[in-house]
């Protein structure tokens, strides 16, 4: 597995997944134009490493995960399912019986713990260290949008400890620059750092701890994008991942350790009590997130290497680079919805949904309202809390092939039977519900319906040519000259 950001670079390179832009660019909007139309190109989707930023002595690295195949080359897995097949090997259920069975079980549960995150006593993070003056001016921080904010770090790994629990968690949470000294924090409602905070507050504590770690190895930086329960630690399931401890070493300013082979580290503190108007922010709904009230970061130093690469992300209308990274984890939690709801088939989690607006499922349906059973079911795991539309469709329905679930569902449903509304949690950026936080969803049973579904009518086969012609035309097709594509 790679070590750093150094390494990941370097072999992307080599893959002729990497180009260097070694043209003067402006990190004001010019940056984000570029790598942009190289996210939606057909062709020519590769990382971008831009050499001569304006204003910044650091190269700025774009696109990393901008694909299926860079997002396996981070995670050291050949498929994105790779991590759905290791998922559900590690959470397979069976009680052990004999002896033999639980020295198993002992085994594979110590398998994952050897992987817990190990402190060194020192690390390249910290070769350069700023406490006295110390200063954001010199990072290459993006203004992506036109009507954004300000300028924003997007690509963080951001690690508290819980006051009430002592337990880490690590996040990504985007953070916009109010000046040298301070930063926007991004923590939604629904999130551990917010969690975190909000124990601060119960807990009259004066200052909440933060480290922000800019870089790293691509596992440890894909971690924190995870929505792991909060009993799993980010760095423990990174270092499980990639099958090696990730190395902590411990801040300079704050009681706090983080991954010692990031780029920078931003260490600082986030008063409980304190908020300031954060926003707008071209975000990955393809539209604005508006102002609103976050807490305040305020830098109590900078460490880095002494050659940092500055990793940052843009996030828009779909596709971005956000896509792999989340459909795998579309992958890796597949096992876990299996495991709770055993009649499910598949899912996809749309890009063009935002992630939290669309999930398509298929299901292996055996009785009456098992679709809005499984509706319900996901609606309570965690942050699928926030999904506003859940489509079920049959087992036999590609749910990856959207012209196939379009032309299943709207076939099959009978909307005054088949849609259903609940009201509950919604995503911070959902601007179209009448409340922040709180509104209406939508599920959709696309299923075929039978006597047991109370349909009476009888239910039509789909158009489909018999096998036997099917194999005459295979057979004949260069007999009738017929060029196809």
């Amino acid at each position: 597995m790679f070590k750093d950001l150094h390494e990941f670079t370097r072999f992307l390179e080599a893959q002729g997944q990497l180009k260097r832009v070694s043209a003067r660019v402006s990190p004001m909007l010019e940056i984000t134009e570029i790598t942009n139309r190289v996210c939606k190109a057909e062709r020519g989707n590769v990382a971008l490493l831009f050499e001569n930023v304006e204003g910044s002595s650091m190269p700025v690295l774009m696109n990393m995960f901008g694909t299926e195949q860079r997002m396996c080359w981070a995670l050291g897995i050949e498929r994105l399912d790779d991590l759905g097949d290791r998922i559900a090997k590690l959470m397979a259920m069976d009680i052990p019986h004999s002896l033999v069975d639980k020295l198993k079980k002992l085994v594979e549960l110590s398998e994952v713990a050897r992987y817990s995150p190990k402190i060194v006593g020192h690390g390249p993070c910290q070769e350069v260290v700023e406490t006295t003056n110390p200063s954001l001016a010199d990072i290459p921080i993006l203004k992506c949008w036109p009507q954004d904010g300000g300028r924003y770090i997007t690509l963080p790994t951001v690690i508290t400890r819980d006051p009430a629990t002592g337990r880490r968690n690590v996040g990504m949470y985007r953070l916009q620059v109010y000046d040298e000294r301070t930063l926007g924090m991004h923590w939604h409602i629904h999130k551990g750092g917010a969690e975190h905070l909000r124990h601060g507050e119960e807990q009259s504590v004066p200052r909440l701890e933060v480290a922000i770690a800019l870089g790293g190895d691509p596992t440890t930086i894909y971690a924190g994008s995870c929505p792991l329960p909060p009993i799993v630690d980010e760095l423990l399931f990174s270092g499980w991942l990639r099958k090696e401890k990730v190395e902590m070493v411990r801040c300079k300013t704050v009681e706090l350790e983080v991954p010692a082979h990031a780029e920078i580290v931003l260490e600082g503190y986030v008063d409980p009590t304190e908020r300031q108007v954060e926003g707008p922010f071209g975000d990955h709904t393809g539209f604005y997130s508006l102002e609103d009230d976050y807490p305040v970061f305020h830098l109590t130093a900078v460490t880095r290497r002494r050659d940092p690469i500055y990793p940052s992300i843009i996030v828009g209308r779909p596709p971005m680079e956000d896509g792999p990274m989340g459909k795998a984890t579309e992958r890796m939690f597949l096992p876990l919805m299996r495991m709770l709801h055993p009649e499910i088939v598949d899912v996809n989690i749309p890009p063009e949904g935002s992630f939290h607006n669309l999930v398509i499922v298929s299901i292996k349906k055996a009785y009456p309202g098992q679709a809005r059973k499984v509706m319900y079911g996901l609606w309570s795991m965690g942050l699928m809390m926030l999904t506003k539309t859940i489509i079920v469709v049959d087992e036999e329905v590609n749910v990856s092939d959207a012209r196939e679930v379009v032309w299943q569902v709207t076939n099959n449903i009978d909307p005054r039977r088949d849609v259903v509304f609940v009201d509950g949690p919604l995503d911070a950026l959902d601007y179209a519900a009448a409340t922040p936080h709180y509104g209406s969803k939508m599920g959709i049973d696309g299923t075929r319906k039978s006597a047991l579904d109370g349909h009476t009518r009888r239910w039509p086969d789909e158009v489909v040519m018999t096998p036997d012609v099917q194999a005459l035309a295979d057979q004949r097709w260069q007999e009738y000259g017929i060029k196809l594509g």
